[in-house]
């Protein structure tokens, strides 16, 4: 008997693979958006699958450029282990450089930790030889004593997951969990040798004694498509609010407004997603950011661990949610786009406590309808008056953004980028190429490395930069250009990256570059950063970094300066460092 040939995926030209039109159309748009066109279709699907995996489990806005371990972006480069991705999430934060978890780790009182592993093949099938290989790396990947040869990024990768091993007494939620990924753009079907690979996989794995939970998710196209759209919906959630009344006086652009109690049951739908993970991206809009268990947190979960929970509910000032859309339908509430605006550690030691709550745990809500912007920061405001927060912290982490963003839209397309003041703001907008957002964090890190001399500190000691915020940086006396010129000369050096066209090794002196262009374009000496000859100082940059050619060009010799700075050795620990910040400004001049 003849055996014929699946016209349907045979691709005749070539006789590859070829991917179905819904993968490929997805795929399409997600490569537009991050600026990904460019490379081969494999390694797009690396990026395409990674970023739809990733953020299932992570909310916040993330480059797959940090997670995709191949050692270059225009082939399968070798010394991956098996492994196309990897993600590392500590306590809610994704973690890409092992100095931000050394940062983390000795403050916090405990560490949830999740490991994210990822292979994505465009093959429609699922290889049962390749689900082995991948299981096997990933093993090896948490081995003291590798047998698999290493690139640079695996071994990064492998430091920070040696790091985090060390801290293993504070594993007081259970020893990591490990999630492990496959995805194809064929169809899963559970045949049994593949089963029984991926079987052997998770059992490989439990029999380290690494973790306390071990998953394998074989993810086809339907799969993946799903989850890729799900990355482009605002955050919405599903309540039931019985224990409520309605602010019936009409207030000014104020859609709806409740007051009342939730019980811990619906209470966690606000916060928690239908992974189990907490979305930290609704406490964006919080003025303060959760401060570990200090002596009021610690209250809070002693309260919580006692008999004395049924009493939460009047000793606690509550939470306060705003909404852009609420549909209610008798009790049954449907909220979109929402923030917690107030109630940041409240949340938080609820959801670090939830395995001691039932339903005599209630907490009191505010939530309220606004689209208007105005009215939404004035509660932010109000809300947040509780505790001792000043006029220029308020100023930097709601005013200053709000103009930044302002300030940047008002570039002509070509040359626009995207202030993120709030986590994924711009998510759903196809329109927008995803590469030219920059984030909050981002934005401090670039600024505080290109006009404060200070790229040493972007990673290594982020906390301090951060504590600057309202002084020396985001402050009401600053200009806006210094703050384009920064995302502008980041994102080209980012494009130069993505596109293999600067070499990877150069990543770790990202920040020192910045400062490099800086000196190289318009000199050591610049204005104050609020002075009116700041404008003409920036525009020198500006117009270098506009250029496509020109920056290149400029960007590579900057990189290429800074490694001689270095003597050739790019190392973290050799760069990230006071000293060698002044080497990068001496080799360059300050005249």
């Amino acid at each position: 008997m003849v055996q014929r040939l699946d016209l349907r995926r045979l691709d005749i030209s070539g006789g590859r693979t070829v991917m179905d039109k819904i993968t490929e159309s997805l795929l399409s748009e997600f490569s537009a958006e991050y600026g990904l066109a460019p490379l081969p279709e494999s390694k797009r699907f690396e990026h395409f699958a990674t970023h739809s995996v990733v953020r299932r489990e992570h909310s916040e806005t993330f480059d797959t450029n940090d997670l995709v371990v191949g050692d270059d972006n225009n082939s399968k480069g070798g010394g991956d282990t098996g492994i196309d991705a990897v993600a590392i999430i500590v306590n809610g934060n994704l973690i890409a450089d092992i100095d931000e978890f050394r940062e983390q780790a000795p403050n916090a009182a405990y560490l949830d930790v999740s490991f994210l592993l990822v292979q994505a093949e465009t093959s429609s099938s699922f290889d049962s030889a390749k689900i082995g290989s991948f299981g096997f790396g990933c093993r090896d990947l948490f081995s003291e004593q590798p047998q698999l040869k290493r690139n640079q990024r695996i071994s990064a990768v492998a430091e920070i997951v040696q790091e985090i091993y060390k801290y293993g007494s504070k594993f007081k939620k259970g020893n990591p969990t490990c999630k492990l990924y496959y995805v194809t753009t064929g169809k899963w079907t559970g045949e049994q040798t593949p089963e029984a690979r991926i079987s052997g996989v998770k059992s490989d794995l439990i029999a380290t004694g690494l973790f306390k939970e071990v998953t394998f998710a074989p993810l086809g196209a339907e799969q993946i498509q799903e989850l890729y759209r799900r990355t482009k919906n605002a955050v919405a959630t599903d309540f039931t609010f019985i224990s409520q009344v309605t602010v019936k006086p009409d207030i000014p652009n104020i859609e709806q407004a409740y007051f009342g109690f939730l019980p811990w049951s619906e209470f966690q739908k606000l916060i928690i997603d239908d992974s189990g993970n907490f979305m930290l991206r609704l406490f964006f809009d919080n003025v303060r950011d959760w401060q570990d268990y200090n002596p009021i947190n610690d209250d809070i979960r002693t309260t919580l661990q006692s008999p004395a929970k049924s009493r939460f509910v009047l000793m606690n000032n509550g939470v306060t949610v705003i909404a852009k859309e609420l549909t209610r339908t008798a009790d049954k509430f449907h909220i979109e786009d929402y923030q917690i605006v107030n109630g940041c550690q409240t949340s938080h030691v609820l959801y670090d406590q939830r395995a001691n709550l039932d339903e005599t745990v209630t907490v009191p809500i505010r939530l309220i309808n606004t689209k208007d912007e105005n009215v939404a920061r004035a509660i932010i405001k109000a809300t947040n008056k509780q505790t001792v927060v000043t006029e220029e912290q308020f100023f930097a982490l709601d005013e200053f953004p709000k103009t930044l963003e302002q300030f940047f839209a008002s570039y002509p397309l070509a040359q626009r980028l995207y202030f993120e003041r709030r986590d994924g703001q711009y998510i759903s907008m196809t329109d927008i190429e995803k590469t030219r957002i920059i984030t909050f964090s981002n934005m401090i890190r670039a600024f505080a490395a290109m006009f404060l001399n200070e790229p040493h500190r972007t990673t290594r000691n982020f906390a301090g930069l951060k504590a600057k915020v309202g002084s020396e940086i985001f402050s009401k006396t600053h200009r806006m250009e210094p703050y384009y010129v920064a995302a502008l000369a980041l994102y080209r050096i980012e494009f130069l990256f993505r596109n293999g066209k600067l070499e990877s090794k150069y990543k770790p002196a990202r920040y020192h570059i910045l400062l490099a262009l800086r000196l190289m374009i318009a000199g050591y000496v610049m204005p104050n950063v609020g002075a009116n000859a700041m404008e003409p100082y920036c525009k020198k940059i500006t117009d270098v970094l506009q250029d496509g050619w020109k920056s290149e060009e400029i960007i590579t010799v900057a990189a290429q300066t800074v490694e001689k700075a270095a003597s050739g050795n790019l190392n973290r620990d050799n760069i990230r460092t006071e000293p060698f910040t002044k080497a990068v400004i001496d080799e360059i001049g300050t005249n």
